[in-house]
């Protein structure tokens, strides 16, 4: 049975798979980034990675059929150089011809949310799709399209970049330069800084109880953690959330009426708690609304394992 390295570069943590022809991850292991450190520190940790879950296996890097890698930041498929990546502060970085040096083995390269995408197409929610995105509520809103079973990635590779779509005209400023982006108002980080604020503006509710009375305790879980024993500034604080989630999700809808769009990342765990209500926002404002076909949203299935596994089947995007 054909073998594949799938690797997912994070700005935290990197994650190495080997994966089979039934898109089973075989064998894992991780560590973490530890940024800052150089482009040659991260090869190198890529590498020991790759050799450690091919070792557990019995296998060598030259017995794979390929290596892929989805990294963070503007990666052109066709050189395998990444660009620019903010979250490593790296630029112009020689990846794949780098990494086929220390691997022995052809490798591809793909931006991590779309590596993540191509995963869910491939083995996850989106299977048997023609048109469909993945959208991740992570630190930051990831997303990748699929159009005809490719990934959409622009003319310049840089494209499928949802999280930057504004929402909210002269609203809050995003590292991208930009105001008022999609990912400011609709990812876990921004529901946990809203909890936050939210929480500090008003002190008798429960979320302080289970944050036990320390704001660093709080994250994305705690509106939602708080809305379910009946808080009514936690319900507050997810019904705006959902909105903008809904808001964005609909502009989506409305460019590119996809058969499936699946929700990742941590704060897609709430299930229908948090798809129910989008659900419902989408219903009165999709375009499409009185059309019998009307995009399905549902939850990713992969979640963690989406970019190993995208990553691992890059090379089916060029063979």
């Amino acid at each position: 049975m054909k073998k594949y390295l799938g690797i997912d570069l994070g700005g935290t943590k990197i994650a190495v798979g080997l994966v089979n022809e039934d898109f089973e991850i075989v064998q894992k292991a991780s560590c973490p980034t530890g940024m800052p450190c150089s482009r040659e520190d991260i090869e190198g940790k890529i590498a020991n990675l790759c050799f450690e879950v091919c070792e557990k296996s019995n296998i060598k890097t030259t017995d794979v059929e390929w290596a892929g890698i989805g990294a963070p930041g503007s990666v052109n498929t066709e050189t395998g150089v990444v660009a620019f990546a903010a979250n490593l502060n790296i630029e112009n970085w020689q990846l794949t011809s780098s990494l086929e040096k220390l691997l022995n083995c052809k490798v591809y390269a793909e931006n991590d949310a779309n590596a993540a995408a191509y995963g869910e197409y491939v083995a996850g929610a989106l299977r048997d799709t023609k048109y469909s995105l993945a959208i991740t509520l992570g630190t930051g809103v990831g997303s990748g399209i699929i159009i005809n079973g490719k990934l959409f990635t622009g003319y310049n590779a840089s494209g499928a970049e949802l999280g930057h779509m504004v929402i909210v005209k002269d609203g809050l400023p995003c590292m991208c330069g930009r105001k008022g982006c999609f990912e400011k108002y609709a990812s876990s980080r921004a529901l946990a800084e809203m909890t936050a604020t939210a929480m500090q503006e008003n002190k008798d509710n429960i979320m302080w109880s289970i944050a036990e009375n320390d704001i660093e305790n709080v994250n994305a879980k705690t509106a939602f953690d708080a809305m379910r024993m009946g808080d009514e500034l936690a319900t507050q604080i997810i019904n705006t959330f959902i909105e903008y989630v809904a808001c964005g999700i609909t502009n989506v809808i409305n460019i590119f009426q996809p058969e499936i769009i699946c929700i990742g990342g941590g704060v897609s765990k709430e299930g229908e708690l948090l798809l129910g209500p989008i659900r419902k926002h989408i219903d009165k404002e999709d375009y499409a609304r009185g059309l019998d076909k009307r995009t399905k949203i549902v939850t990713a299935q992969l979640m963690n394992d989406a970019g190993i596994i995208g990553a691992a089947l890059l090379g089916r995007q060029h063979t």
